[in-house]
């Protein structure tokens, strides 16, 4: 009698679920033809309108955006931008995650620090922006800390809210097992937070792109929302929008190579 062929060890574990690649694929065409439908209606209200001068189509934004970026015009700009938001998130994240976990281990320390907290998360960002420009100067360390501190408090209210909704026995069961400090923190808590981390980043770097066109609008001298400080002084509204387009293809390039990669892992235990 022949025997039954056994799968191989871990086989099971490694091998992805059955229809994984189909709905990936059906994902990213949902996506494609939802982009294709926003051109469609952009270039239909456009039109209608039927004034290329005030509200352009795609058809004389998009060969704008081409060559911007092929032939290298506007990627010093852009790379200048990335450069703020990416300086910006990292500080932001490393101060929000330490402050947010603090106060949601400490109920002592958030009973003290709760109403700055809130103060800090509803100051205009506009107001934070032209403070850190008065106190520090027109340059870009006041440029990134400007940012930064737009994002912090949203950041440490996500992860504060994560540290309270973890499961305590855990810790508690590493504390009798001998676990020190910082094995707890490592192989305890921070796996519990990181689709709370996640979410932080995903929120948070959405903030950040906006806050940064404002500080590049007000006093910058590089990067996109200058280029378009530019442009609005000379009613190019083709340019502003081809600049705009350029912004959002970074932004949505961060989004679906970084991001959301980093989203499925994060959650990915909730499907096993």
């Amino acid at each position: 009698m022949a025997r039954k062929p056994q799968p191989e060890a871990g086989a099971g574990i490694l091998a992805a679920p059955p229809g994984a690649g189909g709905r990936e694929w059906r994902a990213v065409g949902r996506t494609a033809v939802s982009i294709l439908a926003a051109l469609l209606l952009w270039a239909a209200i456009a039109a209608v309108l039927g004034d290329p001068s005030h509200a352009p189509g795609p058809q004389q934004v998009l060969p704008q955006l081409a060559e911007g970026l092929v032939s290298g015009r506007m990627l010093p700009d852009l790379g200048a931008t990335l450069a703020r938001v990416g300086a910006s998130f990292a500080l932001a994240m490393l101060a929000g995650t330490v402050l947010g976990i603090v106060l949601g281990l400490s109920r002592r320390v958030n009973d003290w620090f709760d109403p700055w907290l809130t103060i800090w998360n509803n100051i205009p960002a506009l107001v934070l922006i032209v403070l850190c420009y008065l106190w520090i100067g027109l340059n870009e360390t006041a440029a990134i800390t400007a940012v930064a501190l737009n994002k912090v408090p949203l950041v440490a209210v996500i992860l504060r809210e994560g540290v309270r909704a973890r499961d305590p026995a855990l810790s508690e069961m590493a504390r009798v097992f001998g676990m020190g400090f910082v094995a707890r923190h490592r192989h305890i808590l921070i796996p519990q937070l990181m689709p709370h981390l996640i979410a932080a980043a995903r929120a948070g770097v959405s903030l950040i792109w906006k806050v940064v066109l404002v500080v590049e609008f007000l006093a910058a001298r590089t990067g996109s929302a200058f280029r378009i400080h530019l442009n609005f002084q000379m009613f190019d509204i083709a340019e502003v929008l081809a600049w705009a387009a350029a912004f959002v293809c970074v932004m949505l390039a961060v989004e679906w190579l970084i991001l959301a990669p980093l989203s499925g892992r994060a959650n990915r235990w909730r499907r096993e």
